[in-house]
């Protein structure tokens, strides 16, 4: 079955973490045996497990903040050194298409090409596998000078924003604050709205996300977040939060990262025993059992997002176990239908939403 995964840092990795993601995890974690740094040698992302999973279309990001936070490789200390890193975030998928390897995709015309060219080859299973599609996000706003310079990166293939990440945003709080938008926020998703750019919640504060979606009238998603209901923390989104997003149409992104899916986690001590991919679907079942349907849940792994093997469902190797959802949602009673909306299905119906002028 085909995976379409919402949110994947592949950029921040290969450049910011040194990592050749046309290599094979396998391969990369052999290299990083000895290197220094969370999730080092324990990576389960790159192209040919991708290819393996069949994850014909990936959400990926352009990410570097600029909050005052340190963080090694993510907080810059000026907006413009912000905005170079993200430009040559950028130019790294845009080498990555020159090469053949990857499909950007930008408009509905191309999005259906390139499902079709997955499905065509998915009848034959030949060797020639598709390049993957990638649609580019924006993981935290601050890389964006000023509101009205919108319009240059969605020249360059940015087709989703998030305002802020973890901290306090240039634009809006972020997650383990309590602010809401800036004096920024509003003009731009003004300018998001104009031009058509589609909002992602994540990592938005309470304050944010309801400020943002008072200012935001369009198409809304949260590309890798799970449920305050299972786990209650301030990263994840209340029962209320959720159906504010299906009132708009929007999906939820399971996210793979542990701590989001066992209360009490503490970073350095927890270790991942007690999380699986059935943990995964416990919060998918939550969306679809508080929707009444199917039609607002997906994947938005996260995997690599700062971590590795040892912060991801313990029964998961690489991206490629992905398709171990497809038996775990059976198993819950959920029909073909309703799993193949979840595991791309409804993705793809909200980017051809987000698309359809």
């Amino acid at each position: 079955m085909l995976i379409i995964d919402a949110h994947l840092d592949l950029s921040w990795n290969a450049l910011q973490g040194n990592r050749d993601l046309l290599r094979s995890a396998y391969t990369i974690r052999t290299q990083e045996v000895g290197t220094p740094g969370k999730g080092r040698a324990q990576g389960t992302v790159a192209f040919p497990d991708m290819r393996q999973g069949r994850l014909a279309v990936s959400v990926v990001t352009l990410f570097a903040r600029c909050t005052g936070r340190p963080a090694p490789h993510s907080d810059y200390a000026s907006p413009i050194q912000s905005y170079g890193v993200a430009q040559g975030q950028l130019a790294y998928y845009r080498a990555l298409e020159h090469e053949g390897h990857i499909r950007i995709i930008a408009d509905r015309a191309t999005l259906d090409s390139h499902i079709a060219d997955w499905e065509a080859w998915e009848e034959t299973e030949s060797d020639d596998t598709p390049p993957l599609g990638f649609v580019i996000s924006m993981e935290g706003a601050d890389s964006i000078l000023k509101p009205d310079q919108l319009e240059e990166w969605v020249g360059g293939g940015l087709r989703l924003l998030g305002l802020t990440h973890y901290g306090p945003g240039r634009y809006a709080g972020g997650t383990g604050t309590e602010l809401g938008l800036t004096e920024l926020g509003p003009p731009l998703l003004a300018e998001m709205e104009r031009l058509g750019v589609t909002l992602d919640l994540t990592h938005c504060s309470d304050q944010a996300f309801w400020e943002a979606l008072e200012h935001y009238e369009g198409l809304v998603l949260a590309s890798h977040n799970n449920c305050r209901a299972l786990v209650p923390h301030q990263r994840q989104f209340s029962d209320a939060q959720l159906r504010a997003i299906f009132e708009r149409d929007g999906v939820i992104g399971a996210a793979f990262d542990a701590w989001m899916m066992q209360l009490g986690w503490v970073s350095g001590q927890s270790t991942n025993e007690g999380v699986t991919l059935n943990t995964v679907v416990d919060h998918m079942d939550h969306v679809c059992q508080l929707a009444g349907n199917s039609r607002h849940a997906g994947i938005g792994t996260d995997l690599d997002g700062g971590y590795g093997r040892e912060q991801s469902p313990c029964d998961l190797d690489t991206i490629a176990d992905l398709q171990k959802l497809a038996g775990l949602l059976a198993d819950r009673g959920y029909n073909d239908e309703d799993i193949g909306a979840i595991m791309h299905g409804n993705w793809l119906r909200l980017l051809r939403q987000a698309w359809t002028d």
